[in-house]
């Protein structure tokens, strides 16, 4: 069985993508709990293994 990270599910983590307009591949950082855009920097948290992928949940690139 393969492992994903931020305890996410391997499926989910293969299709995974931000939803900004570009739909950037995803970085994971396990100490920030979160999800990063290679492409606009937005980081998307993780709660309890799930990805909340709302824009309005992002946070900017610079922002803590």
């Amino acid at each position: 069985m393969s492992h994903a990270p931020l305890g996410l599910d391997p499926a989910l983590w293969q299709v995974l993508a931000c939803p900004c307009a570009a739909h950037g591949e995803l970085i994971a950082d396990e100490a920030a709990k979160t999800l990063t855009c290679k492409v606009c920097g937005l980081a998307f948290p993780v709660r309890d293994g799930i990805p909340v992928m709302l824009m309005n949940e992002a946070v900017k690139p610079g922002q803590a």
